[in-house]
């Protein structure tokens, strides 16, 4: 279990990495698309550098007028 709980830690440690050489830590997030695509960049971890460049594209819900 020490293991495995270790190997999850360096696989979000590196795909952290690899969104910071990615520059997706500089600026303001200015919406969901900019959260979803950090977040499953960090998700993959050490994919990213295997030629993975994940990208989410979402939609936030509008408010009723």
């Amino acid at each position: 279990m020490r293991i495995a709980s270790g190997a999850l830690i360096l696989w979000l440690i590196v795909g952290a990495v690899a969104a910071g050489q990615r520059n997706y830590y500089t600026g303001p997030v200015e919406n969901c698309n900019q959260v979803a695509t950090i977040a499953v960049t960090i998700l993959a971890g050490p994919l990213n550098y295997f030629g993975m460049k994940p990208q989410i594209a979402c939609q936030t819900p509008q408010p009723s007028k």
